[in-house]
């Protein structure tokens, strides 16, 4: 495979993980959760945060909340579905094939991607709110890192993401239900914000099947369907990409996914979340614009009618 990275490391050069996680544990302003308990097997909410733009203080979800509740519909339609069926796949060894307006186009393997991110570059236990409204504990690197190894040509514009097609392994892939392997896109700002993260783990762990392993897009300031799992092709792109959902139902999902608490979907209200994990009388809260990141996100918008661009 292709060699993005030129690192000069051996395997054996590379950081232990004891020592790479107690290190993060005395570096602040990276967005780090520094302690997590063990509790039945499972890591749980046994946390500290050092404090950094890139976290929330809101409680992390735990891990049988972010593992048990997902949508991954190459494994079923029901949120239970991931959690029951995703062993089924096969995600070592893994590749990702990047392409396009690139100067260093390939087929890499994750373990060398990986062992070319620097410690600084890592977010470790980077805490974001995501999607249907779960704080999730993500462990990975900025897409631009990624990006910036690849050398993305300046007639690029857009970012756009396949995922793995299986149907051997994935059971929602021998229905119709969506047009596979699912794809997704960013304009070229957004996926070089540093909140634009490649994760590979939840809780210090390596990433659970039924979320997305081995390594998936996390978008923390768009709710719902930029969460691209299980990526294996990344293309530097001048138009904007076709996306799954924009195509399946354009009047319904467009391809920003800024969800506007102004504004209805088609149906249903955006105006108020339900956290996942707070029981069946959960009060529910209001939605935020831009998932409560703001003031880092907002300037990426301006101009832009976001009732039409949602």
């Amino acid at each position: 495979m292709t060699k993005i990275f030129n690192t000069g490391l051996t395997e054996s050069d590379v950081t232990p993980k004891e020592v790479y996680l107690n290190r993060r544990q005395i570096m602040a302003g990276t967005g780090a959760l520094i302690a997590a308990g063990a509790i039945g097997g499972r890591a749980e909410a046994s946390l500290t945060t050092v404090p950094s733009k890139y976290s929330t203080m809101e409680k992390p979800n735990t891990l049988h909340d972010i593992t048990n509740y997902n949508n991954y519909y190459e494994f079923g339609l029901e949120k239970t579905d991931p959690a029951a069926n995703a062993h089924t796949l096969t995600t070592s060894p893994w590749a990702i094939q990047i392409d396009g307006m690139v100067d260093k186009p390939g087929n890499y393997g994750l373990e060398d991607i990986l062992k070319g991110v620097t410690l600084e570059e890592r977010i470790y236990r980077h805490r974001c709110v995501e999607a249907w409204s779960m704080v999730i504990p993500w462990d990975g690197f900025p897409l631009s890192v990624l990006l910036n190894r690849a050398g993305v040509q300046p007639s690029a514009k857009y970012i756009a993401f396949q995922t793995v097609l299986r149907p051997e392994e994935m059971p929602g892939q021998r229905t119709n239900v969506l047009d596979w392997p699912y794809r997704e896109g960013l304009r070229m700002d957004e996926a070089m914000h540093p909140l634009t993260i490649l994760a590979t783990g939840i809780y210090g762990a390596d990433m659970p099947k039924q979320d997305g392993a081995p390594i998936r897009l996390v978008v923390p300031w768009k709710y719902g369907f930029k969460g691209a799992k299980s990526i294996v092709k990344i293309s530097a792109v001048a138009e904007q990409p076709v996306t799954t959902w924009n195509t399946m139902a354009p009047n319904e999902y467009g391809f920003y996914s800024n969800v506007n608490p102004k504004v209805d979907h088609p149906r249903w209200s955006q105006a108020s979340e339900r956290r996942i994990g707070g029981g069946l009388f959960a009060k529910r809260i209001d939605t935020v614009m831009f998932n409560g990141y703001g003031d880092l996100v907002a300037s990426l918008y301006t101009g832009m009618d976001l009732k039409k661009n949602f």
